[in-house]
């Protein structure tokens, strides 16, 4: 069998002469809208052993402009499990030309995390050329072999948008005494051949054309093809196991990577018990917990199943005060057990793609690790990485998708909280006044929660005032010639708010007309994104988090004008949230201005994006009403 699948390559490859790597020959179909185009994909898995696999790539992929170079995926990583045998790179120009052979001494070979002695074990070996001229064609080839039989490579034959496909095609065989099994997704309107044997599966697909972004489109990964493998029985760097269930492969989890070692220097336990001792209430423990690890330690940077599985020991943890997500999570959860508050490691997909564990198919996943505390029916989930979040707070990394839970017992899929609509909120209540010589000064403050308090954190790191300002003029950019006469930032890591107080003027906010002026009535909070418009939209559309904002602005007018034109009151309501205005004449010389808009979280089908846009137009619109005003005779 093996000699078919090389036969299969041979003569695949065979086809694909030096001739064809000239970019005169790809299809005006596929050049269109690509910043790169993949001439030829191969990719070879071969399961040896429960042990063992082997992998054997092929990528020929010319590249268009500088977005296409991230497409071109010529990096490996090795450490103790795995090694690579393998990895070369010739360059062409524009007409198939040899411009230069890049040999694996030419590569970049450095360590995951450097600096960081106790992680130099794990190494990442990769590709750094910068192009004179485009476009050019990238050969690159690649072997490697691995142990942990525990993650085979998925096939995902579209990187990217902009992207086209003259060829991919993926071959893997197994041993089916392994419990060899595969998931396929997203195979509808692709002619994707399949061939299957004894022990071979091989995909493959031709011409596909690049794919335009869209707006709220799902994540990548919900629409494009794809499929997943895995084995029943496994090896994990070392540990060899079988897993039919979630239940199973969390407890073979537990049990070889994280049941053991937690020894604590005893210095570290008594400060830790000291600091709770006075408590009763396990979230209040571990509040303090938290934040003796945040004011401790510090995120050394490692996607999960690079550098290894295993969590590096807590007492290097505690002695060098540095760790990536597994053993920063790990030290924090064997913290909380020395002070009697049970946690859980629990894998996940961290991104604010919001993508979630496949709970049907039990296989290895997740590229991140953070702690669940369950505790009065409630699910705590901390983010061990971050020295500024607050308590039990991950904001749009880690909220509302299924993750792994693993217990001693085994592993449990779980889902993270999800930010209600209402909790995502910013309130506004301020007030401005239109002067005489029709310059604007107003303040107001703003307190922002849930996911909108995520959107400001990074304003509480700032240190820079010239940065900060920047930020808010371009906040206000709809304000001409804006100035911040002050701020004042305050994070209220208790009731997780975030709240700013702005004194803000403008110079020359008003337009005159004869005797009359006018100018846009909402000052603090415009919402101008209108989605695009497609002819031919492509994918169904999803607004992925919820939000409310609420105005309550009180206007001061000039006195020697009158009002002439008050915008209408309003009220939009449908199923992608509502939108009102309301303004109230107070006095001749004063107006209050209210605004809500809430926009739902929702998937829709692409038949209803439309109305969506629509909908998004009329806010942008209305957002933008004018009040105008008269001189008094």
């Amino acid at each position: 069998m093996k000699i078919k699948v090389l036969l299969f390559f041979l003569i695949t490859l065979s086809v694909f002469s030096q001739d064809n790597l000239s970019t005169l020959t790809i299809s005006k179909e596929l050049k269109e809208k690509a910043n790169s185009v993949v001439r030829l994909q191969l990719i070879e898995v071969v399961i040896n052993s429960q042990k063992s696999y082997k992998i054997k790539k092929k990528k020929i992929i010319t590249v268009y402009n500088e977005y296409g170079l991230k497409n071109i995926d010529a990096i490996e990583y090795y450490s103790n499990s795995e090694s690579i045998s393998n990895m070369q790179a010739t360059i062409y120009d524009f007409v198939g030309k040899e411009i230069k052979k890049i040999k694996r001494k030419d590569f970049v070979d450095q360590s995951v995390a450097d600096g960081f002695s106790i992680l130099s074990d794990n190494r990442m070996v990769y590709l750094d050329y910068t192009p004179t001229q485009y476009p050019f064609t990238i050969v690159y080839e690649s072997e490697a072999e691995s142990q942990n039989t525990a993650f085979i490579p998925s096939w995902y034959p579209i990187d990217d948008y902009y992207e086209s496909i003259e060829k991919s095609t993926y071959s893997i065989k197994f041993l089916p005494e392994l419990g060899f099994k595969y998931k396929e997704s997203n195979f509808n309107g692709y002619n994707i051949v399949k061939k299957e044997t004894e022990n071979t599966l091989t995909y493959s697909v031709e011409n596909l054309v690049a794919e335009k972004g869209e707006d709220y489109s799902p994540s990548f990964g919900k629409i494009v093809p794809n499929v997943l493998f895995s084995l029943e029985k496994f090896n994990l760097e070392g540990v060899e196991g079988s897993a039919k269930s979630w239940e199973e492969y969390g407890k073979l989890w537990y049990d070889k990577l994280i049941k053991d070692e937690t020894e604590l220097n005893q210095e570290t336990i008594k400060k830790i018990t000291d600091l709770t001792k006075d408590l009763k209430d396990p979230i209040e423990k571990a509040k303090v917990i938290y934040k003796y690890v945040q004011d401790k330690t510090r995120y050394v940077s490692i996607q999960l199943g690079i550098g290894g599985w295993k969590p590096m020991l807590a007492k290097d943890v505690d002695r060098l005060g540095y760790g990536d997500c597994k053993a920063l999570s790990n030290y924090t959860r064997i913290l909380l057990d020395k002070v009697g508050v049970k946690s859980y490691y629990t894998v996940i997909y961290a991104g604010n793609d919001m993508k979630s564990f496949d709970k049907d198919f039990v296989s290895k996943q997740g590229n991140h690790i953070i702690l669940t505390l369950p505790y009065n029916d409630k699910n705590y989930f901390l983010e061990c990485t971050s020295q500024t979040n607050p308590f039990a707070f991950g904001g749009d990394f880690t909220d509302d998708r299924y993750a792994l839970m693993i217990k001693p017992e085994g592993g449990f899929i779980v889902k993270t909280n999800e930010f209600k609509t209402n909790e995502s909120y910013q309130n506004a209540k301020g007030s401005y006044i239109i002067n005489e010589k029709g310059g604007l000064e107003g303040v107001v403050q703003i307190k922002s929660g849930g996911i909108q308090y995520d959107d400001k954190l990074f304003l509480d790191r700032l240190n820079d005032k010239e940065e900060i300002l920047k930020h808010y003029k371009n906040r206000f950019s709809w304000i001409n010639g804006v100035k911040i006469n002050s701020y004042e930032i305050k994070n209220n890591r208790n009731d997780i708010e975030f709240i700013e107080d702005l004194s803000i003027s403008a110079t020359n906010y008003v337009t005159s007309a004869n005797n009359s002026i006018y100018f846009p009535i909402n000052v603090f909070n415009v919402n101008s994104n209108i989605p695009n418009k497609y002819r031919n939209r492509r994918n169904d559309f999803e607004i992925k988090r919820g939000y409310v904002d609420m105005d309550d602005i009180e206007i001061s007018l000039p006195k020697d004008y009158e009002i002439e034109f008050l915008p209408e009151n309003l009220k939009i309501e449908n199923k992608f949230g509502n939108y009102t205005i309301e303004i109230v004449k107070v006095e001749n010389s004063k107006v209050n201005f209210k605004r809500t808009l809430i926009i739902n979280k929702g998937n829709y089908k692409k038949e209803e994006y439309e109305e969506y846009r629509l909908f998004r137009e009329q806010i942008a619109k209305n957002d933008n009403s004018k009040i105008v005003l008269t001189k008094k005779i």
